[in-house]
């Protein structure tokens, strides 16, 4: 297999296949996640997660979920990357040489390679960029449903959304799934 330039493990065709059209800045991140966009549109540009979260690595080190947070909290909660976002461009930056790995109790703590900040160097303009429209975002977020909300509604349709998907419901699986909702759905209309 003929390898891509400054790569050694995977030619080009295994990270088209793996990594997205152009096998260079992850996964189609944009739109991927979940979120409140709006008047945002499509939020991250193609390779602007893989900037964002080497960014937050060169701030110090991290692991995959501490990644999600930290971005859904600097925008404000009008974004959420997924873990099938998050996690295949973290592979992606260990592949690339521009983060290191190491296992830290049974999780996987993500630095920063003198090659990642070179990276980062070369990008700075359209970091700063990034940057901004982050921090901007966060504070439009001021005004919406706070991130914690947001993102436990998405949890709750995500969860029912794959419930529905494994087959057919019975009657009684159907009746406890209607019943936990409206108890929860009853439980909110009570915070006051």
């Amino acid at each position: 297999m003929r390898h891509g330039p400054g790569h050694g493990r995977c030619g080009p065709e295994g990270h088209r296949r793996r990594f997205g059209r152009d096998g260079l800045h992850g996964p189609r991140e944009g739109g991927r996640g979940r979120g409140r966009l709006g008047a945002l549109g499509r939020f991250f540009a193609h390779g602007d997660l893989r900037l964002a979260i080497l960014h937050l690595i060169a701030e110090k080190p991290r692991h995959g979920y501490e990644i999600i947070k930290d971005i859904e909290q600097r925008v404000g909660g009008a974004y959420s990357p997924s873990p099938g976002v998050i996690y295949p461009t973290l592979t992606l930056l260990e592949e690339l040489g521009q983060v290191t790995v190491t296992a830290e109790g049974g999780r996987k703590l993500h630095a920063i390679t003198d090659q990642g900040r070179a990276f980062l160097a070369a990008n700075r303009p359209g970091l700063d960029a990034l940057l901004e429209r982050m921090e901007e975002a966060g504070r439009a977020g001021d005004e919406g449903p706070p991130p914690q909300v947001v993102r436990a509604m998405e949890n709750v349709k995500l969860a029912v959304r794959l419930r529905l998907a494994r087959g057919p419901l019975t009657t009684e699986q159907a009746d406890a799934i209607a019943a936990a909702l409206d108890a929860a759905a009853t439980s909110v209309e009570r915070i006051g």
